[in-house]
């Protein structure tokens, strides 16, 4: 199915857990001279701090939903009293939203658990008047019930229903892009084998509704979508396990060589990697 491309700034397009923004031009693969050691070293050299995924341009191309998270966000921005950005990472998602926005709210929040991140995003954000605050991912959120009208996040690694109802004023939204079952199957895969279905549908859209249902809040909207990925070199791969680290558990080069030098092979030979990323957004709202 095609989608339309995000229209978004390349700052917010590329600020995701997949590669660099569906590409305008034709990818610019590593030079045909370059050997495998050569891409693996370049891989594992590039920084994995924050969410700023351009390094990859050229190197790897993802599709972005057809609803622009990042836009849609500035535009509840605008109307919130009170918000809270959760797993912010280094805080270009929620950067470019409020340079986007209207107006602001006079309440502005955001939590990160990496300590880099947490780094990042509280030089970028402060400026904005956001308050960021480190917190472990699994923990809970360190503010008082009812604080916020409007919680949001991009591609949390687990969104704990529970307390984001808790911190929602009553009538409040929770506005959020997850990342769906089975993104970037076919790669994963490549390096762990086949997996087990239950791996493939713990993010599940119908999964999340009922979790979120079940924490008292009220699903307006679920949309989902299939985004097709392309890594054009091996350096990209290796880049984007090290970044994307829940992808495979304890990736490193050394440890997959051979998974590695195949793929590279696969490339030279068949040309770009293609997987598939999916993505749903999610809206909900604790009842008044």
């Amino acid at each position: 199915m095609a989608h339309r491309q995000d229209t978004a700034s390349p700052s917010e397009s590329s600020a995701s857990s997949g590669p660099v923004p569906a590409p305008s031009a034709p990818a610019r693969s590593a030079p045909a001279c370059a050997s495998f050691e050569e891409l693996c070293a370049e891989g594992a050299a590039v920084p994995t701090e924050g969410w700023d995924f351009s390094w990859f341009e050229g190197r790897a191309s993802e599709a972005r939903p057809s609803w622009g998270y990042a836009v849609s966000l500035a535009g509840r921005l605008a109307h919130a009293r009170a918000a809270l950005d959760v797993q912010t990472g280094g805080g270009e998602v929620l950067d470019f939203a409020l340079g986007r926005a209207a107006r602001v709210p006079a309440l502005l929040a955001a939590t990160e658990g990496w300590p880099p991140n947490v780094a990042g995003a509280t030089e970028r954000l402060r400026p904005r008047g956001v308050v960021v605050v480190a917190a472990p991912e699994d923990a809970p959120l360190p503010f008082a019930d009812g604080t916020f009208d409007l919680v949001s996040s991009r591609h949390p690694v687990r969104p704990h229903w529970t307390e984001i109802a808790r911190v929602l004023e009553p009538g409040g939204t929770y506005f959020a892009q997850h990342v769906g079952p089975g993104s970037a199957r076919e790669l994963v895969e490549h390096f762990l084998g086949p997996q087990p279905e239950d791996a493939h549908s713990a993010r599940h859209p119908d999964r999340e509704r009922a979790a979120a249902e079940a924490a008292g809040l009220e699903v307006s909207c679920l949309r989902a979508e299939r985004l097709r990925m392309e890594f054009h070199d091996v350096a990209a791969v290796v880049h984007f396990l090290r970044k994307v680290i829940w992808m495979v558990p304890g990736f490193t080069a050394e440890a997959y060589e051979p998974a590695l030098r195949a793929l590279h092979e696969r490339i030279r030979t068949d040309g770009p990697f293609v997987a598939h990323g999916t993505r749903h957004l999610v809206a909900a709202r604790r009842p008044a």
